[in-house]
C-alpha cells in the first residue's frame, strides 16, 4: 500500500509518495497551472501518479490558520478533496499542514539551497512533510491504517 501526500495551493500542486511500509515520504514532483480555476489537467497528472505509483489514499494538505479557524483557502481545499475523490475513486484525508511551508523553507535553507530556487522547490517539500506527519501519526494509531 501507497499513500499519496499533496500540497495544494492556488497554481501549483506538491505531489510526495509514501513507500510501501508506509514509513518515508518521497518528493515526487510540482505540477504547476496556469490558472488557480484550471485544475483538469492538474487532476488528470494526480491519477496518473496515484495508478502509477499503486496508491490506495491521498492525504490533502488542509491549510487551517494559526488560531485553528478556517479561511477560503480551507474551503477551496474542500473543493478540491471533492474533485480528488470523484477523479481518483480514493479515499481523501484532509490533514492539517499549518507550518509546512515555513519547515520546507528552513529545511532547504540549512540546506544551502539558495533563496531564489527556493519557490522551485517548497511546494514538493511541503508536501513530503504533510504526507510524513501523517504516515508518523499512523505508526502511533495502527488500527487508523
Amino acid at each position: 500500500m501507497r499513500i499519496l501526500g499533496l500540497d495544494f495551493g492556488s497554481k501549483t500542486v506538491g505531489v510526495a509518495v509514501s513507500d510501501e511500509l508506509l514509513i518515508t515520504a518521497q518528493g515526487v514532483e510540482i505540477i504547476r497551472r496556469k490558472a488557480e480555476t484550471k485544475l483538469r489537467q492538474t487532476l488528470a497528472r494526480i491519477k496518473e501518479l496515484a495508478d502509477g505509483y499503486g496508491v490506495e489514499k491521498i492525504v490533502l494538505g488542509y491549510p487551517k490558520n494559526m488560531n485553528n479557524t478556517e479561511g477560503e483557502r480551507c474551503e477551496k481545499t474542500k473543493e478540491f478533496k471533492g474533485m480528488l475523490e470523484k477523479r481518483c475513486g480514493l479515499p481523501v484525508v484532509l490533514w492539517d499542514e499549518r507550518l509546512t511551508t515555513v519547515a520546507a523553507d528552513r529545511s532547504m535553507m540549512e540546506t544551502g539551497i539558495r533563496r531564489e530556487n527556493r519557490k522551485d522547490y517548497v511546494d514538493e517539500i511541503a508536501a513530503v512533510f504533510i504526507l510524513q506527519g501523517y504516515l508518523d501519526y499512523l505508526s502511533n494509531h495502527p488500527q487508523e491504517k
